[in-house]
């Protein structure tokens, strides 16, 4: 079983865009493909619960078919910090309960795995945990997603930083632009894959809806190479 910790610099960088694609991409490998999002914030209600549009998007390109709640076990209806969220509904957020949850959901003995956070790096849990904990507390291989727009550079760098400050492995990076173009994008690229210390995975293309062949060749290059990587 193979299991990353998928990360962004920032929230709404294209985490689930990108891990989504990637699944998918391990799906048509032949691999047993699993994501999840043990906390998802800004569910919408609806007849079966609260349900949050990164986690169905997961469960959809994934192999194997688990339930909502074990694909989202925390889900939360304000569309903010997962901690602000939990306390608005009288929650607290605990990484050793969500420890256990992930464990549960990877008894299903994925080949390929992806956990997806929720923001960023450093994104608080409660008022002593940050979510980085939780990668950490499973000593998951990580893959930062950068989202290629103006402040990338220094975003990316610090959370790199940031990940090989908690003692884990920084196993690659994705830029993805496919929510906008960006001035200068190749060499912004060139600059990325100088000083972040780690493999670019994938680049994923502007305007991607046009371009699905190219998505996905990017997201099995990416998969076959996290794979022939990390030891089995």
């Amino acid at each position: 079983m193979t299991t990353f910790f998928i990360t962004g610099t920032d929230t709404d960088v294209g985490k689930t865009y990108v891990a989504s694609a990637m699944l998918a991409a391990a799906t048509r490998l032949g691999y047993r493909s699993l994501g999840l999002k043990p906390v998802a914030a800004g569910c919408e209600p609806s007849a079966d619960g609260l349900r949050n549009a990164d986690a169905l998007s997961l469960m959809v390109a994934s192999s194997i078919k688990l339930s909502y709640d074990e694909v989202n076990p925390i889900a939360l209806q304000a569309a903010c910090a997962p901690h602000i969220a939990a306390a608005i509904e009288s929650r607290q957020l605990n990484v050793q309960r969500l420890v256990g949850l992930l464990r549960g959901s990877l008894s299903h003995r994925p080949e390929f795995a992806l956990v997806e956070g929720a923001g960023g790096w450093r994104v608080p849990l409660n008022s002593r945990e940050f979510m980085s904990a939780l990668p950490k507390q499973l000593n998951l291989p990580v893959i930062l997603v950068i989202n290629l727009r103006l402040g990338c550079l220094n975003a990316a760098l610090l959370s790199a930083e940031a990940i090989l400050k908690d003692g884990l492995i920084l196993a690659g990076w994705v830029a993805n632009g496919a929510q906008q173009t960006m001035a200068y994008e190749q060499e912004n690229l060139s600059t990325l894959k100088h000083w972040l210390p780690a493999p670019c995975l994938a680049v994923f293309p502007f305007e991607s809806d046009q371009d699905a062949a190219n998505v996905q060749q990017q997201a099995e290059q990416a998969v076959l190479a996290l794979l022939k990587a990390t030891p089995a």
